[in-house]
């Protein structure tokens, strides 16, 4: 077992499209049901952290078009009183 504090660290890095990507692969493997129970838990793990590093950029996303949304509401409201 590792005493790494984040095993995960590397996620942090990763852009929607990779984590995606390893998300889905650790899904395919675990849905085979090849592994040791041990790296089924481990792969786990990484598939819940690549979860939650997809639903950062989501969430990052959606706060970006709704503050462009925003911006674009109020410089249609700006040329709408001048």
């Amino acid at each position: 077992m590792t005493t790494n504090s984040n095993p995960h660290g590397d996620i942090a890095g990763l852009s929607y499209e990779e984590a995606r990507t390893q998300l889905v692969e650790i899904v395919t493997k675990l849905e085979q049901g090849t592994d040791s129970l041990e790296e089924s838990i481990t792969a786990w793990e990484r598939g819940e952290a690549l979860a939650r590093r997809c639903q950062q950029w989501l969430d990052g996303a959606r706060v970006r078009l709704q503050a462009a949304q925003t911006g674009r509401k109020s410089a249609e409201s700006e040329d709408d009183g001048e």
